[in-house]
């Protein structure tokens, strides 16, 4: 309903929906919450029938329109699946970094207020599974001292497991985004002396603020270590941005 200026009242029709797009708005949010995940397959159409209680014309369009949405993928014969959703970041981000649209002191910046409150977050609301994984996380990086790729997978491992700590969808799906710039800031920090050890034990005080629910004191330690990697980036004079290992 529209109000005009001279009280004159415009009411705009309501939309009748068809069928398949109700049946498709079903689907769609059993999809988003995760009552099917991706590589699941859908009922047969028989059954989803049976179950919406309508034609296979309307179960058929409604697939079709999920399909060409990229939320499932025909297996054949008719047998569909919940398709693997891909982060829509990841790609931005990537574009800004090659159309070098960012530099490395923005790039940090966004670690510093991403990392830094998804710590505090964590700090609330981790579980003991979370800090189990996060201390095993800790004790790859100390093996993998002597392997660059073995520490940094350790290393990435904390990372993104603080962010999944915080029970944020859209916090690990901002980390998962800014994955590569972690990578090769990572591999440029590893060849620096000192920095890794130093990593190591900056890791461990985060972990313990967040083991012992205090948000504060978690966001700093993150924030401190996330500034204290680029600094010594900048100090060896390699760009964090785009260095690979």
């Amino acid at each position: 309903m529209v109000l005009l200026s001279d009280k004159t009242t415009v009411r705009v029709p309501i939309r009748r929906r068809k069928t398949y797009e109700l049946v498709a708005e079903r689907l769609t949010e059993e999809i988003r919450s995760h009552s099917l995940g991706p590589g699941d397959l859908l009922p047969p159409e028989r059954e989803l029938v049976s179950s919406f209680g309508v034609g296979r014309s309307s179960i058929r369009e409604a697939l079709r329109m999920l399909e060409s949405r990229g939320l499932i993928v025909e297996q054949g014969s008719g047998t569909f699946a919940v398709a693997t959703l891909r982060n829509p970041l990841d790609h931005s981000l990537n574009l800004l970094l090659e159309a070098e649209e960012a530099d490395v002191g923005e790039l940090f910046e966004v670690r510093r207020i991403l990392e830094g409150e998804a710590a505090a977050l964590a700090a609330s609301r981790r579980t003991h599974a979370d800090l189990d994984v996060m201390a095993r996380a800790i004790e790859g990086m100390v093996e993998g001292l002597g392997s660059e790729q073995s520490f940094i997978d350790a290393d990435l491992h904390f990372h993104l497991t603080v962010a999944e700590a915080t029970r944020n969808r859209v916090a690990t799906h901002l980390m998962n985004a800014i994955r590569a710039l972690l990578l090769r800031s990572l591999s440029s920090a590893f060849h620096i002396a000192g920095s890794p050890e130093r990593a190591i034990e900056m890791h461990r005080l985060i972990l313990d603020a967040i083991s012992g629910r205090r948000p504060e004191e978690a966001r700093q330690l993150m924030q401190e270590h996330v500034a204290r990697v680029e600094r010594d980036i900048r100090d060896a004079g390699v760009d964090g941005s785009r260095a690979r290992g």
